[in-house]
């Protein structure tokens, strides 16, 4: 048996029991506890660029930094206490728990949509039809996924800008192990780390195009709240007579991307990207995964 199995083997029967079971969590909860109030204490940090704008790095970015740093693979290496306290079975443990916290933040965004319902009639058919907007990602980014070398994960990373919905959809779908789930992850710790900057500074850039501000706006509600806070009010900052208008817009395309935007990406997107998948394949000349 190789090593990596005997580990897999050790993390699983230290999950199998309920005594076993109970420690590992502790252990977790410390940690992430301690993540988020370091990350609370450094609060927001804004970084001033000249005429672009600023960008804006959220306290979810330095817990996120400071969980990824004292993982067994990181620090942990290095200084002997931390892997004793943060091990294989802590992540696999983190798996498990990040499926709860989903249905958690799913009920968040279902009864965030009622109270402001009225605001998505008179906002128009243009924030429904520019859901499909939201397929450029994969649209775009599948051939390229593909081109690069990856194979299933493609459809995972590529279906949305992979936030909370679209990771719970996948895992549902797929199972956050499966090569999906692996896409999806990876998209998805990519965007807390570097979304909000991107679109930060994507948005005092696409001030200057021409596109009218009330379309740039809704553009900002991707479906992430740090990202189109980012996004919304470097976009404010840049056309600063509209500043209410673009920010009620934002708010209200985010808002209706987290509620349609499932559909999109159940009913459209996933079958969307399945049938390009084989297609690709066989224009690369793959086997299909």
């Amino acid at each position: 048996m190789s090593q990596t199995n005997k580990k897999e083997v050790t993390v699983d029967s230290a999950l199998s029991t309920k005594d076993g079971r109970w420690p590992i969590f502790i252990r977790l909860f410390i940690l992430l506890t301690a993540a988020s109030v370091l990350a609370e204490l450094i609060g927001t940090v804004s970084i001033a660029l000249g005429p672009i704008g600023k960008i804006n790095i959220i306290p979810m970015i330095f817990a996120m930094v400071i969980a990824v740093i004292f993982t067994p693979d990181a620090l942990g290496r290095v200084v002997a206490p931390i892997r004793q306290f943060c091990s294989e079975k802590e992540v696999h443990l983190s798996e498990n728990i990040i499926m709860l916290m989903l249905l958690i933040l799913g009920v968040k965004l279902g009864t965030s949509a009622g109270p402001n319902i009225i605001k998505i009639i008179e906002s128009g058919p243009a924030l429904i039809f520019q859901e499909f907007g939201n397929l450029g990602t994969m649209l775009i980014g599948l051939p390229f996924a593909m081109i690069l070398g990856t194979r299933r994960e493609a459809v995972g990373a590529t279906v949305s800008i992979c936030r909370e919905p679209t990771l719970g959809l996948i895992s549902e779908k797929y199972g956050i192990n499966s090569p999906e789930g692996l896409g999806v992850m990876g998209t998805y710790m990519v965007g807390n780390l570097f979304g909000t900057i991107f679109f930060g500074l994507l948005a005092s850039l696409a001030a200057n195009t021409g596109i009218h501000p009330y379309a740039l706006a809704m553009a900002c509600g991707m479906g992430s709240g740090s990202m189109m806070t980012a996004a919304s009010q470097s976009l404010a900052e840049a056309i600063p007579t509209m500043k209410d208008e673009i920010l009620a817009y934002a708010a209200t395309s985010n808002i209706m991307t987290n509620v349609t935007g499932l559909y999109m990406e159940c009913f459209i997107a996933i079958p969307l990207a399945n049938k390009l998948y084989k297609v690709y394949s066989k224009m690369l000349r793959r086997k299909e995964a």
